[in-house]
């Protein structure tokens, strides 16, 4: 299948899991209704962004994966004949917990997860307390609709990671994401932010040869340093902007991909037969002195 329908569903949480649950939820429906075939929710959607602090209380909100959560997501998968990919909050043993993407597929089978594997730690985003790296190594998943990669808020910045993911076969690169405006900054700062971040991600479109969808959370959260900027968007091969959401509204909304694009790009712009495999050892180094 070439032509795909992807839904983004961009929201406000609140401290209420249940209540962000059902909110989710219904932007799957309204999706699906409108013709989502795979549906992605915004990184760690069902809680606050709680990483902004570092409180034991918090590792409460983890559970299995698979789990309650996937079992609640898969029966609303099946119910909508649409793949999910859904961001969540894993306790993996006593002591281990990963930030985790669940991929669903459109009949309600669980497919499997990816582990985000870049860890910030940084003011405000405090996730080396909360997650252990990832160990799973990049995923791709075969769903009904595409093949499709999933990678997680800051590892959007590595072009490693989605090379990787894109040299999997991936048709699609997904990145939930959860990133914002530190509100002690001017205008200036936050555009730049925002550009950097969006054309980071319009770069693994354009030098891997497929789209990408990114769906971020809005709103200002707990102490209100930090307001999410929103600005879900959905880039085509060629880095181009499809759509993109506004920066303070909760949004559901569905985008029409064509996959058969990456062949098209891919041919006229030929990065990937022109890769130097043989000279790319060094990367491998964490810096060259």
């Amino acid at each position: 299948m070439s032509k795909i329908k992807i839904g983004l569903v961009q929201t406000h949480c609140s401290a209420d899991v249940d209540s962000n649950f059902e909110k989710a939820i219904s932007g799957i429906r309204k999706a699906a209704s409108n013709g989502a075939q795979i549906v992605c929710l915004q990184e760690l959607f069902s809680s606050l962004y709680f990483c902004d602090t570092e409180n034991y209380d918090h590792f409460k909100l983890a559970e299995p994966i698979p789990g309650t959560a996937t079992d609640r997501l898969s029966k609303v998968a099946q119910e909508c004949n649409t793949v999910i990919v859904a961001s969540l909050f894993e306790k993996r043993a006593q002591g281990v917990y990963h930030n985790t993407a669940a991929v669903i597929d459109a009949d309600g089978t669980y497919l499997g997860k990816y582990r985000k594997m870049h860890i910030p730690d940084d003011p405000a985003y405090y996730e080396k307390f909360y997650f252990t790296p990832g160990d799973l190594g990049y995923k791709v998943f075969q769903t009904k609709f595409a093949k499709i990669g999933v990678l997680i808020c800051w590892d959007q910045w590595y072009p490693e990671a989605a090379r990787i993911t894109a040299l999997m076969g991936a048709e699609v690169l997904f990145f939930p994401t959860a990133i914002g405006w530190a509100t002690a900054q001017n205008e200036a700062t936050n555009a730049e932010q925002f550009n950097a971040w969006q054309t980071i991600q319009r770069s693994h479109a354009v030098a891997n040869g497929v789209h990408t969808v990114s769906v971020n959370r809005t709103g200002f959260e707990q102490n209100g340093a930090m307001k999410f900027w929103g600005g879900s968007f959905v880039c085509n091969p060629f880095g181009t902007v499809l759509y993109q959401a506004s920066h303070d509204e909760e949004e559901s909304s569905v985008v029409e991909i064509n996959t058969q694009k990456s062949d098209e790009y891919r041919v006229h712009w030929p990065f990937l037969r022109d890769r130097r495999i043989d000279s790319y050892e060094p990367i491998t180094k964490r810096f060259i002195d």
